[in-house]
């Protein structure tokens, strides 16, 4: 007699299995970045290593504003376009969106070098010009992974996400040991390390893409568009937030003071982002799917549970983390950073609560994408990130690190407390609803 394996049982193996590779890749994300850190503190001075901080904020932009936005979208409607039966135009649709960013970041890279030449700024046009290069790169790539974990092909996304940073810490490290240890060869790097990884994405997404010629007669672009320019309005506004810190020092004090933070930066702020958005890596084709196009009221309260319990655990984990490094941060800033930067260390407590605290709401924030909100998100997003600019140029002003430290810990505050009412509120209006149709 065969064997009989209950649905539930099959499905939390694969879940299981599912979750397992996106521990490995992240985890492999994690320590190389941390390794990174190591080797580019020890390679380049804080100065260098600031001109490096302030070259990823030109890189940000363009991922905040053009392909970051494109690549929510896309990776949102890939479970709504293989219920149609539709991946063909689905794709076709992607492609033609991906086009079009393409050609709007070779206008910003000639825009930036003609008007840093005419400033007189000759000295930062490569820096930007690769900056500019990585960001539409790593792009491409973010929005190849998005379509992958969206199909569950969980295993592939890991594996590039887990070489990327060791990928960017070779070549950089090279470029840096072999021409210099300039700001400009670690960018460089990072651009080289990214296109290779590109290729190797694209070779496994052919997989998907082998029947996707057909052309967009569902009207996937515009559906994408539609949901995409939101995050791209508030996505500008969170750059200027995430911007502001380096920009702030830079201005305020010196760009030895922005390497000192932006070392601070990546040993605590983005491992929590790193944390929790492996949860949000496995749960975001789930939610998707059990959302599908939003209409169903129930999938979509299914969908709202199981985001406020993942909040739940990023608070709690950002809790217990928060205290090991009250402990810990002068022993964790030895291992990872150069001596030269451990005058910074006792603010790593403080900045993986504000990484963590943000993080949380990011998982509501999710949510609300789920149920096709995001133009209810621009609200918010607008004024937290403004405020965040402006508490981070009073910080920097009167304290310089630590009050660039204190301005994250309220900004992402304000942010969790904005987002969960919005979602609560939204959670209402649908109960209400539904009330209103089974009356």
């Amino acid at each position: 007699m065969p064997d009989i394996v209950a649905p539930g049982s099959e499905r939390f193996r694969r879940l299981s299995k599912e979750g397992a590779w996106i521990v490995l890749g992240q985890a492999a994300a994690v320590l190389g970045s941390l390794a990174g850190v190591r080797l580019f503190t020890e390679l380049l001075d804080p100065a260098a290593f600031g001109e490096l901080a302030l070259g990823m904020t030109v890189a940000s932009l363009i991922n905040q504003t053009v392909l970051g936005p494109l690549s929510n979208g896309v990776t949102r409607f890939y479970a709504p376009a293989q219920e149609r039966g539709d991946l063909g135009g689905y794709l076709s649709a992607v492609r033609g969106l991906v086009l079009s960013a393409a050609a709007i970041i070779a206008v910003l890279i000639l825009l930036a070098g003609a008007g840093l030449a005419l400033a007189g700024r000759m000295q930062w046009i490569a820096l930007a010009s690769a900056a500019l290069l990585y960001a539409g790169l790593s792009g491409c790539n973010a929005i190849l992974s998005g379509i992958q974990n969206a199909a569950r092909q969980r295993s592939i996304v890991a594996l590039h996400q887990g070489i990327e940073p060791w990928a960017r810490l070779l070549l950089a490290a090279g470029l840096l040991l072999g021409l210099g240890a300039t700001s400009t060869m670690a960018m460089a790097g990072y651009a080289l390390a990214v296109a290779l990884v590109l290729g190797s994405q694209y070779v496994f997404f052919r997989k998907i893409a082998h029947d996707g010629v057909a052309a967009d007669g569902g009207g996937w672009q515009q559906r994408i568009w539609k949901y995409s320019w939101p995050i791209s309005i508030f996505g500008t506004f969170t750059w200027m937030q995430l911007a502001s810190d380096r920009w702030a020092l830079e201005h305020f004090a010196t760009t030895q003071d922005v390497g000192l933070y932006a070392a601070l930066f990546q040993l605590g702020y983005y491992p929590m982002s790193i944390a929790t958005g492996m949860a949000v890596q496995f749960l975001v084709p789930i939610f998707y799917q059990r959302a599908g196009d939003a209409s169903d009221r129930r999938r979509s309260a299914n969908v709202s549970k199981l985001s406020w319990r993942l909040t739940g655990l990023a608070l709690g984990l950002t809790g217990v983390v928060f205290c090991a490094a009250l402990l810990f941060h002068a022993q964790i800033f030895r291992l990872f950073a150069a001596a030269e930067y451990a005058s910074v260390s006792y603010l790593l407590p403080w900045m993986l609560l504000a990484g963590g605290i943000f993080a949380a709401g990011q998982t509501i924030a999710l949510d609300l994408m789920s149920q096709m909100k995001t133009q209810a998100m621009i609200a918010p997003k607008l004024i937290t990130a403004l405020l965040g600019v402006a508490l981070n140029f009073a910080g920097a002003y009167w304290y310089g690190i630590a009050g660039i430290v204190i301005a994250g810990v309220l900004f992402s505050g304000s942010y969790l407390v904005w987002m969960a009412a919005l979602a609560r509120r939204e959670g209402m209006v649908r109960a209400l609803d539904e009330a209103g149709r089974t009356s």
